[in-house]
This record gives C-alpha cells, structure tokens and sequence, in this order.
C-alpha cells in the first residue's frame, strides 16, 4: 500500500505541477488518503484506521488492529520540485504493539518494510550524524552534536530522517517540539525491525493509539548512542 501510494504522488506531482505549491500539496493528501483508505475497507474492512487526513473515530481506542498513516509525510518537500525527502507512512497497531509498517520514499524508489530485508548500516568513524528539521530544528539537536562533536544535516519528512539512520546515512534522529502518531509509527516499526533504539527523549516507551495522538518527541538512534544522548537531554 505504501509503495502503490507513492507511485500515485510521483503521477499527482506530474500532472499537477510545482506552479502552486498549496494545490499540489492538497491533491497529494487527498488522493494518497483516498487510495490507502479504500485498499484497508477493501482487504481490512474490520479494523480501525487512524490517519492525518481524515477523522478520527473513537472506536479505534478499542479495536484490536489499528492501522496508523500517514498518506503523504513531508508536503513542503512533496511541494518543491527536485526534493526527494518526503514519505509515505503505513503501520499496524495490534494489541497494543507495532506489529508491522512499511515507510516509502517515492521519489527514491526505495521503499523498507518490517517484512522485508533491511539494509546493513556501515560503520562510521567520527562523531554522530544528527538529522533534523530543514525549517524548525529543536535546540536540543545543536545541545547533543555540539556534546558529541556531531554534524547536524537538515531532512524534510520524519520519515526521511528515520529512513536515514535505518540506511546508515546518519546516527541518530532527535525531535522535540510536536508531531502525531502518524508521522512515526511506520518509521519507528521499521527502525525497531533494524534494530535501532526508539524512544520518548526521557526514555520511555513510544505508545500508540491512544486517546490524544499527539506524540511530540522521539528518538530514534544506534543502539550505542542512546545511553549517551539520553543522559545529555536529561541534564538540560
């Protein structure tokens, strides 16, 4: 579903063009959504959905399967032409537990799935690779590379960011300062199933479906960085 999504973007930014970057960018939610949400009622017609782009119904809060999306991630990336930082994000919440996601990037023509084999992440030599905002990055990411003697390099979508520690691009993904379940859920079931880190900034377990969806910080990091990094956020 991720990829067919990201197959449709790719047509819409074709037809539609960069001329009005609001106009693109609301035919990309709309008929990314359209078509996730017709392939779930068509294949999962039980189970509850939990999307940015349509209204939240509070019978997911007590369904056994959830599926958590986020049909265009990024829109000022989608929006700029020659940008491929921008995702699509699919995820399955059961029992209380990310079981499954898959998280493409389109304009890459990759797309990495719990179920299928993750890239190998070469070793890097020097300090970490922070990835951050390109527009609001928080101020804690400039507090943990200047600790660490890291670089800080801006990406668009959280799943961009996500996707880039998942390949060995960069280190670690530090965000404060808001996002919702749907801008992390596939990308943080596929950083698990690469066996990276993933956690609140104090630490905690990263839940889904609940009540409120606003999940506003996270981390997501090799496993040998998370002690480090954690211990500098907690003494701020």
């Amino acid at each position: 579903m991720a990829t067919d999504a990201g197959l449709l973007l790719l047509r819409v930014r074709a037809q539609v063009g960069f001329a009005d970057p609001a106009v693109l960018r609301n035919a990309g939610d709309a008929r990314s959504q359209v078509l996730l949400a017709d392939a779930l009622a068509r294949y999962r017609p039980h189970d509850s959905v939990l999307s940015e782009e349509a209204a939240d119904d509070p019978a997911r809060l007590t369904a056994r399967r959830v599926w958590i999306i986020d049909p265009l991630d990024g829109t000022r990336e989608f929006a700029e032409a020659g940008r491929s930082d921008w995702a699509v994000h699919v995820a399955l919440w059961q029992d209380g537990e990310l079981t499954a996601g898959a998280l493409a990037l389109p304009a890459q023509g990759v797309t990495l799935a719990t179920g299928a084999p993750l890239p190998e992440r070469p070793a890097h030599a020097g300090g970490p690779r922070l990835v951050a905002s390109r527009t609001r990055a928080p101020a804690v990411v400039g507090v943990v590379a200047e600790a660490l003697g890291g670089t800080v390099l801006p990406i668009g979508s959280a799943g961009a960011k996500v996707a880039a520690v998942v390949r060995g691009e960069a280190d670690a993904y530090v965000h404060a300062g808001g996002q919702y379940e749907w801008d992390s859920a596939a990308p943080v079931a596929v950083a698990r199933a690469a066996g990276l880190h993933t956690s609140r900034l104090d630490g905690s377990a990263l839940l889904y479906n609940r009540p409120d969806p606003l999940l506003p910080d996270l981390l997501v990091c090799r496993p040998e960085l998370a002690g480090p990094i954690l211990a500098l956020i907690a003494d701020r």
